[in-house]
Order: C-alpha cells, then sequence, then structure tokens
C-alpha cells in the first residue's frame, strides 16, 4: 500500500471546528484507511491507502462532515510526491527553518493565474510557485505576512492548506517510517 499525507485544513484553531486526533485516527480507520498517524493538533495525518489522492481527499472530507456537521478541506499527497517537493525547496539554503513555509495546492493553477499573481511582489517575503505547492520565505512570522492561504486561494482559484517547514520535515519523517 501507498504512504499518504493528508492536510485537513483550519481545524483546532480559536476554538473552531474542533476535532480530537484521536478521534480523527479512529474516523480514518473506520473509513478504510490503514495505520493512521497524526501529528500536531492541526490536522496532519500519515497513512497507508491505494486510492488515488483526490479520492482519499473527498472521503475524508465526506466523513468528518456526516460525523461533525461541518466541513473540512483536505489535500493529499503520496509520500513519494512530498519528498520531492521537499527536495525541491528552493529557499532551503537562504532561509531558517522558521522563515520557510510550504503552501500546498488542492490542483495546480492555471498559466494565467501564475502569471498574474508573480506580479505581486512583497518585499520582505517570497513566493514560488511550483506545480501544485508554493514555497514561501518569510521573514517575519508567518501570520503576518500577506501570502496568506486567502490570498493564494483567491489568485490561483484553487483550495489552499500551508505547513511550516518544522512541520513538513516531520510529516515526511513519519511518512519515511512506515
Amino acid at each position: 500500500m501507498d504512504v499518504k499525507i493528508a492536510l485537513l485544513r483550519g481545524i483546532n484553531v480559536g476554538g473552531k471546528r474542533k476535532i480530537l486526533m484521536a478521534d480523527l485516527r479512529q474516523l480514518l480507520e473506520q473509513s478504510g484507511f490503514e495505520n493512521p498517524k497524526t501529528y500536531i493538533q492541526s490536522g496532519n495525518v500519515v497513512f497507508k491507502n491505494d486510492s488515488e489522492n483526490s479520492e482519499i481527499a473527498e472521503k475524508i472530507e465526506q466523513s468528518i462532515a456526516g460525523t461533525y456537521g461541518f466541513e473540512v478541506p483536505v489535500i493529499v499527497k503520496s509520500a513519494k510526491d512530498f519528498e520531492k517537493i521537499v527536495d525541491e525547496n528552493p529557499f532551503r539554503e537562504i532561509g531558517a527553518i522558521e522563515n520557510l513555509h510550504l503552501t500546498f495546492l488542492k490542483k495546480k493553477p492555471s498559466k494565467s493565474d501564475i502569471e498574474n499573481i508573480q506580479t505581486f511582489n512583497f518585499p520582505n517575503d517570497k513566493f514560488i510557485v511550483n506545480n501544485d505547492c508554493i514555497y514561501l520565505y518569510c521573514q517575519g512570522p508567518y501570520h503576518k505576512t500577506k501570502l496568506s492561504n486567502t490570498f493564494f486561494e483567491k489568485k490561483l482559484s484553487t483550495g489552499t492548506t500551508t505547513r511550516n517547514w518544522k512541520t513538513t520535515l516531520k510529516l515526511l519523517e513519519i511518512a519515511n517510517s512506515f
């Protein structure tokens, strides 16, 4: 079976859309995902499953909506794709780990949307769109950048979720331990 990483957006933030990780693991097991492991409270799950990433994301979204009564966007990557994304980070050499972030996209944006977004310039922050992810370098704290999930969703017409570099590396480590 393939190792997959599911990234849930916006759970357990500010007391809204609360899902305990033990309950999430149980929900995924009941939905047919093998050996789900969660990392921190913000919706990161590593598990085994052979279905297509988009099918897995939809199944998790439906399971959460049916169980909790609210929608949670989910993006799924294979461990192999995740490793490639990590290896290709163009900012790894120039920034400290606390300055690096990765925004995952639900789908690859159109060429015109990518060209349009590249016209934006933020003096302290940099970004590079690469297929279905965006590498971020933020000089200050992420919560103060203009390069938020909302910014990218509006400009690229797709769902997003962002992880800091430390979390990204930890998820890859968990995936590689399967």
